[in-house]
C-alpha cells in the first residue's frame, strides 16, 4: 500500500481538483437549487456510483487499455460531450417555455440517481484524472497495483461525496428566492444550459493530449 505521505498528497491533490467546478458539481448545484437539499444528495450519490465505475476499470486495467486508444478515449470524451449537450439544450428549452413551465419539473429520486451516475460516468474530468493522474500515486514496489487503485479510488469517492455534498447544501440553502421567482428560474436554467454547452463544447475540444500522456 501507498506510504502516508502519498495517501496525503493524494487527498490534496483530489480535494484541489473537486473544488474546482465542472460537470458533476453544475448538475449537483441545479438539482439543489431546483428541488432543495434532498435532491441534491441524491445527485451527489449518484455522482459518485458514476465514481465506483471509474474506480473499477482503473483497478481492471480498462482505463490504460483506453489510455492507449486515442480512438476509444475519444469516443468516450465525445459522448460525455454530447450528454452536456443535450442537458444543456433542455435547460434552454426549459426556460424558453415561460414562466410557469421554466422550473423543471419534479423529477424522481431514481431518475436524478441515475442522471447524476451518467453525468460523472462520460464526465471527461473525472476519466483524466482516473486515466493520467491518479495512476502516478500507485507505487509496483509497494505492493499489487489494483488495491492501490481501489483504496485512491475510495479516498476520492470519500472526499468527493464530502466537497459534492457541501456544493448541494449551499446552493438548497440559497435556493429559496430562486424557486420562488418565475424570472430567477428562467435565468437560472438559461445559465445553467449555456453553462452545460460550454462544458460540452470544451470536452469535445480538449482531452487529446491528456490522453497520450497517460
Amino acid at each position: 500500500m501507498p506510504d502516508l505521505a502519498t495517501l496525503a498528497l493524494f487527498a490534496a491533490a483530489t480535494l484541489a481538483l473537486l473544488v474546482v467546478p465542472g460537470p458533476a458539481v453544475v448538475y449537483i448545484v441545479t438539482r439543489s437549487v431546483a428541488q432543495g437539499r434532498g435532491a441534491g444528495l441524491v445527485s451527489v450519490l449518484g455522482i459518485h456510483a458514476g465514481s465506483v465505475v471509474h474506480v473499477a476499470a482503473a483497478a481492471l486495467g480498462i482505463s490504460a487499455l483506453l489510455a492507449a486508444s486515442a480512438t476509444a478515449f475519444t469516443v468516450v470524451k465525445y459522448l460525455g460531450a454530447a450528454y452536456l449537450v443535450w442537458l444543456g439544450l433542455r435547460k434552454l428549452m426549459s426556460a424558453r417555455d415561460g414562466g410557469e413551465a421554466a422550473e423543471p419539473p419534479a423529477a424522481s429520486r431514481r431518475r436524478m440517481f441515475w442522471e447524476g451516475f451518467v453525468v460523472n460516468v462520460l464526465n471527461p474530468k473525472t476519466a483524466i484524472f482516473f486515466l493520467a493522474f491518479l495512476p502516478q500515486f500507485a507505487d509496483p514496489a509497494a505492493g499489487p497495483i489494483a488495491p492501490q487503485i481501489v483504496l485512491l479510488g475510495v479516498i476520492w469517492i470519500v472526499l468527493g461525496i464530502a466537497s459534492d455534498g457541501a456544493f448541494a447544501l449551499l446552493a438548497s440553502a440559497l435556493a429559496g428566492r430562486l424557486r420562488g421567482s418565475a424570472r430567477a428560474r428562467r435565468r437560472l436554467d438559461v445559465t445553467s444550459g449555456a453553462v452545460y454547452l460550454g462544458l460540452g463544447a470544451v470536452t469535445a475540444l480538449t482531452g487529446e493530449s491528456a490522453a497520450a500522456r497517460a
